[in-house]
C-alpha cells in the first residue's frame, strides 16, 4: 500500500514528504507537554500576523486589475453594450456601441441585473452583467436627447408619423416633409 494512504501520515508529510521541524521552538525531553503547548500558543499570534500581512500584500496586487462595479438600483437606466448583440447594420464597425437606455427592473446579484427591454427585442435575454453596461448620465447640454429606438417590423425600421407637413414632386418622385411623434423640431 502506498505511503500516502497509511493512517500514520499527517497532512504535512503527505504534501512535503517530510515531517515538520520546530527549529524556532527548542524542544527538550525534560519539559512537560504543557510547556510545549504554551510555547505553541505564544507563537500563534506572530504566525497569524505574518499570514495577514501576506494576504494583504497578495490582495494589493490581485486587486490592481479589478474594477469596482457600478451600484445599480431598480429604476436606474443603463446603456448595455452592443458587443454580443446582432444588429441590422451591415458591419459591426458602423453599429452603435451602446444601446438603449433601458430601465433596470431588479438586481439578481451584486454583478447581474434584469432589464426592461422593448417588445421587438424578445429574442435577447434581458439579464446583463455589470461589465456590459454603462450608467446613464444626465446631459449637461440642454435639449440634447438621443433619438428613440425605431420599431422593427419585418427587419425594417419604422418611426411613428404625427402629420404630413408638405409634399412636392422632384425629378419624378414625390417627396414628403413629415413631423415625427417622439422627435422635437430641431432634430428633424
Amino acid at each position: 500500500m502506498p505511503k500516502i494512504h497509511q493512517q500514520n501520515n499527517n497532512p504535512f508529510f503527505t504534501i512535503y514528504r517530510m515531517n515538520p521541524t520546530f527549529d524556532s521552538i527548542q524542544l527538550s525531553q525534560e519539559k512537560p507537554a504543557g510547556d510545549l503547548s504554551k510555547k505553541l500558543q505564544s507563537v500563534q499570534p506572530a504566525v497569524k500576523e505574518e499570514l495577514e500581512s501576506t494576504i494583504k500584500s497578495f490582495k494589493k496586487y490581485a486587486d490592481g486589475n479589478r474594477t469596482i462595479p457600478f451600484d445599480f438600483q431598480p429604476g436606474d437606466k443603463v446603456w448595455p453594450v452592443s458587443k454580443n448583440l446582432k444588429t441590422t447594420r451591415l458591419t459591426k464597425k458602423l453599429s452603435e456601441k451602446w444601446l438603449g437606455p433601458f430601465e433596470i427592473l431588479m438586481n439578481i446579484g451584486s454583478h447581474v441585473y434584469h432589464l426592461k427591454l422593448p417588445q421587438q427585442w424578445k429574442s435577447v435575454h434581458p439579464v446583463f452583467h455589470v461589465s456590459l453596461s454603462e450608467p446613464v448620465e444626465k446631459s449637461t447640454i440642454p435639449n440634447q436627447h438621443k433619438l428613440p429606438l425605431p420599431v422593427s417590423v419585418r427587419e425594417k425600421e419604422e418611426w411613428e408619423v404625427a402629420q404630413v407637413l408638405d409634399s412636392n414632386l422632384k425629378r419624378g418622385k414625390l417627396w414628403y416633409l413629415l413631423e415625427w411623434k417622439c422627435i422635437s423640431e430641431d432634430q428633424e
